[in-house]
Formats: structure tokens, sequence, C-alpha cells
């Protein structure tokens, strides 16, 4: 058999592209743990499936999922069989799913009760910090943007109307190519986010680049640059363990502000296509799993 030619610079820009960099981010950290761990690429199905089940007591399936996937796809991009697609590792797979289940970790859903709570506490800090993770909670939630998606947005994809604002996110989770645009409306409360946007970006000076920035320790902006996906969950985790407590915040994430939206719609009956629409979901399907809960509270007594 042929040895396959390498790819031109042209090409593999290209591939490249055709990933979220968080996806390839996230490929590049599992093929760290596995290398740091004993593996190689190309490794041997065996030696896969040892892998996984010397983690499967202290990995999530999820976790082990995305980890054979990053494999998986090393495998095919370098030319060589995927070991992922042998049998002893697929029945591996299937031990461990059938031992440890596959529920996922469900993230709290910040609803409007909380955001007010968490701007208010907020609001207590130094006067940049403050206006920055004020509008950071009030715009993800508003919005119901993924935190990759919230530390994307920037001054020039901004477009302001009388009744709100519109937002482009130039790349999504599912929009690679064209985007998601959204329309956060007005709130007629004290804490409204397109208020508390442009306060915000009055206070920074921000005109144009990234809205979200790092902060110092002495209330000053550091860079040009964007926050970290992380660092949304940071500041939600830092603010909500000064507002509730420190295991309140154990169970918030960056995805509690768009689970929270989606908990608040569903509650108080906003159509699901107009969820989506909102979102971006391509599926209704994902949706349930905050609709489903809220319709089942509502189960009437027979008795």
């Amino acid at each position: 058999m042929a040895e396959r030619a390498a790819p031109s610079a042209q090409v593999n820009r290209y591939t490249q592209a055709a990933l979220a960099d968080n996806t390839h981010r996230s490929y590049k950290a599992d093929l760290a743990h596995f290398r740091a761990h004993g593996g190689a690429i190309p490794t041997t199905a065996v030696q896969l499936a040892e892998y996984l089940a010397t983690f499967a007591a202290t990995l999530a399936v999820a976790t082990l999922r995305h980890r054979l996937i990053a494999i998986h796809r090393a495998h095919l991009e370098a030319g060589y069989p995927s070991p992922a697609m042998d049998s002893l590792v697929k029945r591996t797979m299937q031990g461990i799913r059938r031992t440890k289940g596959t529920a996922q970790r469900r993230v709290r859903a910040l609803v409007k009760d909380d955001i007010i709570e968490l701007v208010l506490t907020a609001e207590k800090q130094k006067p940049m910090k403050a206006a920055r993770d004020a509008v950071l909670i009030l715009v993800g939630f508003a919005g119901a943007f993924r935190r990759s998606e919230l530390v994307s947005i920037r001054r020039e994809d901004i477009t302001a109307f009388d009744h709100g604002i519109e937002i482009h996110i130039r790349r999504t989770k599912t929009q690679q190519e064209k985007g998601h645009t959204v329309f956060i409306p007005c709130a007629k409360s004290s804490r409204c986010p397109v208020k508390a946007l442009e306060q915000w970006l009055k206070l920074s000076g921000i005109e144009q680049g990234p809205v979200f920035r790092p902060i110092n320790r002495h209330d000053q902006i550091t860079s040009g640059k964007e926050l970290t996906p992380q660092s949304v969950a940071l500041v939600l985790k830092g603010v909500t363990s000064h507002a509730k407590s420190a295991e309140a915040a154990k169970s918030v994430a960056g995805h509690s502000l768009r689970a929270g939206y989606c908990t608040e719609a569903a509650s108080v009956g906003v159509a699901t296509h107009v969820i989506m629409e909102q979102t971006g979901h391509r599926s209704s399907a994902t949706l349930a799993k905050y609709i489903r809960p809220l319709s089942r509270r509502k189960t009437p007594s027979l008795l």
C-alpha cells in the first residue's frame, strides 16, 4: 500500500478551521493526558483498553468518551488504523458505561432571582470589576450564550436599537461558518443588560475588540485580549460564593447562565421555537432537558 503524501499547508489551514478552537484545545489536552500516561500514536487496542480501564474509576464516562474520540482522530489524521474501532476497546467502553452509568453532571441553572442576587453582589466590588462582572452575568443570561460565545463578543459586532441590542457571534459550536445573531431587549427592571453593557463600555473606554477583558487586583484592564472561557466559570463561582455559599458555588459553572435562560424561559411559557432562536439550538431534544423537569413538576395530583 502506497504511503499517503503529506497534505499541503493550505489543506492543513482548512482542516484546522473545520473545528472550533475550543474543540482543538480539548482534543490536544486529551492527547497530552494519554501521552503523559504512557500512550503514543499509534497505539494498540490492548494499550488503549488498558488506558480506559485505568481511569474508569476517576474520570467521567463522558470524559473517557471524549478522550477516545481524540485518540481515534489522531490515528486517522496520521494515516494509521484506529484502535478505537477494535472490538476489545468497544467492549471495554460498554462495560465502563454499564458499570458507572452515563448520567451527565448537571450544573445549577441560574434563573432570574439568582441573576439579580449575583449582580447585586458583583456590584459591591471595585468599580471596574463590578461593572464588568455585572454585565458578564446579565448579558450571558439574557443572550443564553455559551461561555466561549460570551467571551468572544466584540464591540464592533454590537448594534444598538431603541428597544435593545443585537449581538453577532462570529463562530459558535453549531454555526462555524455564518455564526449566530442574538437580540437582547431592554429590560424594565433596574438590572437591564443593555444599560449595563452601555455603562461598562463607557467606563472601560472599549471602542473595538473584545468586550470582556482581564482586570488586575488594582482594578485595571490589563490587556486588549478577551477573557478565557474558564474565566466565566471563575467569575460565577466567586460571586456565588459571596452571595450564597462556597457549597452553592460548587454546582455553578459557565453553562449555568445558558441553562438558566432555558429554564426561566420555559417556566414562563416562552414557546420552544422562540427559545431555540435565542439559544441557537438545532434540535428541541436538548431543550427538553430543561423543559421536561418543569413539566413534571406541574403534574396535577389525581388524589
